[in-house]
C-alpha cells in the first residue's frame, strides 16, 4: 500500500462497491441460473415450490430437451421468429433511420420540429407502444381501414392473428445450414486477411472454412436431430410487431447518423467535389465510409434489444400466442407459470449466449482499437 497514492487509493474505495455488487448481483445470478439449467428443479411439480426441494444434476439434458425433445417444438419455432426478427428489425431501423438522417441533413425547413417527431417514439415505453400498435391492427379497424379512405376496400390481412408462414425449412438441417453460413462467413474473411497481407489469419480461417465444408457435404447431410421432420419459417404475424418495432427505434439510428453527418469536416466535402465527385460518389466514397462505426454500433444495440424483446411483444400479441411468441416471453411462462425454472433458465442460458455472439466480437474489437491508437 505504500506505493499507491491518495488518489488510487480514493478510487479503488469509491469502485470497490460496485465491483462487488455487479459481482454478486449480474455474474454471481447469471452463475447461478447456468448451474439451475444443469439441474431438474422444475420437472417434479411436488418439488418445484418446496420449501426444501429436492434437485438433481441432469447436466445438458435440458438443452438437449430444448434443441431434440418432442414437446419444446415451440421453442424451435422462436428461435427461429427471433432470427427473421432480427434481421428485419435491424435493416429496418438502419435504413429508416438513415434516409430520415439525410434529409435532416440538407437542413430543411423546420428541421428542429421534424427532428422532435422523428425521436418521439423512442420516449415510450414498448408497452405503450405496443398498445398503440394492437388497436392500429386490429383485424377489422386501425390500419386495414386505411383503404376505404380513399374509396377502397378494406384490407382483410389479420396481422398479428396470422398462421401463415414463408421460408420455411426442416429444423433437422439446421447444422447443416449453420455450418455452411460459418463456413462462408470464413471464406469471407480470409479473403480479406489475404488482402490485407495477414497470412496467419488467411490460413486458419481457410483451414476452418475446409472443414466446415467436408463435414457439411459428408455429415451434415445424415445428421437427424429429430426422428421426424419439423419444419419452421417466418410466421407472418411477426410483421406488425417489426413495423412497430421499426417505428419506435429508427429515431434512435436517425439521432446517430444524423451526429455523425454533422461531425464529417465540410472540407472532406468540399474536396470530394473538387475531384469531380457528383453527390451519388460522394456519398458512395466518403461520407458512408465514415458512417461505418455508427453502423457497426447501432447494429449492436439493436441486435441487442431484438433478441431479448419481451414487452412489445405481450403488449401486442398477449402471452399465449404461438405465432408470435418469442424465446424471452417463453422463458417467463416456463419460469413462472409452469414452475419449470431449470427449463426457463436452460432458456435464458441460450439468450445469454446468443447476445454473447454479438457483445463480445464487438467488445474485443473496441480494446484492439484502443490499444491500437494507445
Amino acid at each position: 500500500m505504500k506505493g499507491l497514492s491518495k488518489d488510487r487509493l480514493w478510487s479503488i474505495a469509491v469502485l470497490t462497491p460496485s465491483i462487488i455488487l455487479i459481482a454478486v448481483f449480474v455474474y454471481g445470478f447469471i452463475a447461478r441460473s447456468v448451474y439451475v439449467s444443469m439441474t431438474d428443479w422444475g420437472n417434479d411439480p411436488a418439488q418445484a415450490l418446496a420449501e426444501h426441494p429436492i434437485i438433481r444434476w441432469v447436466g445438458l439434458a435440458n438443452y438437449g430437451e430444448l434443441f431434440t425433445g418432442f414437446l419444446q417444438g415451440r421453442f424451435r419455432q422462436e428461435l427461429v421468429s427471433t432470427i427473421f426478427f432480427t434481421v428485419l428489425f435491424i435493416a429496418g431501423c438502419l435504413i429508416l433511420g438513415l434516409g430520415l438522417a439525410l434529409i435532416l441533413d440538407r437542413n430543411p425547413r423546420g428541421e428542429g420540429v421534424w427532428r422532435t417527431i422523428f425521436l418521439f417514439p423512442m420516449s415510450l415505453s414498448f408497452i405503450v407502444t405496443g398498445t398503440i400498435w394492437r388497436w392500429m391492427l386490429q383485424p377489422q379497424g386501425g390500419v386495414n381501414m386505411a383503404p376505404t379512405l380513399v374509396g377502397g376496400a378494406p384490407s382483410t390481412f389479420p396481422w398479428l392473428s396470422s398462421t401463415d408462414s414463408v421460408l420455411k425449412f426442416d429444423w433437422n438441417k439446421l447444422p447443416l445450414l449453420t455450418a455452411s453460413v460459418v463456413a462462408v462467413v470464413l471464406i469471407v474473411v480470409a479473403v480479406r486477411a489475404m488482402q490485407a497481407g495477414d497470412r496467419r489469419r488467411t490460413v486458419v480461417a481457410a483451414v476452418c472454412a475446409g472443414v466446415l465444408l467436408l463435414w457439411a457435404l459428408f455429415v451434415g447431410p445424415n445428421l437427424k436431430m429429430l426422428p421426424a421432420p419439423e419444419y419452421h419459417g417466418f410466421n407472418l404475424a411477426l410483421i406488425g410487431i417489426i413495423i412497430a418495432a421499426v417505428w419506435q427505434m429508427s429515431g434512435y439510428t436517425m439521432a446517430l447518423y444524423l451526429a455523425g453527418l454533422r461531425g464529417i469536416p465540410e472540407e472532406l466535402r468540399e474536396a470530394a467535389k473538387v475531384d469531380g465527385a457528383n453527390d451519388y460518389g460522394m456519398y458512395r466514397h466518403v461520407i458512408f465510409p465514415l458512417l461505418s462505426p455508427i453502423t457497426l454500433s447501432a447494429m449492436i444495440i439493436l441486435g441487442h434489444i431484438s433478441l431479448k424483446i419481451f414487452d412489445l411483444v405481450y403488449a401486442m400479441a398477449g402471452p399465449d400466442n404461438l405465432q408470435t411468441s418469442v424465446p424471452a416471453l417463453n422463458m417467463y411462462l416456463t419460469s413462472f407459470r409452469q414452475n419449470q425454472f431449470s427449463l426457463g433458465a436452460a432458456i435464458g442460458t441460450v439468450l445469454l449466449i446468443l447476445v454473447a455472439f454479438i457483445i463480445v466480437p464487438y467488445l474485443a474489437s473496441q480494446f484492439r482499437t484502443e490499444e491500437g491508437h494507445a
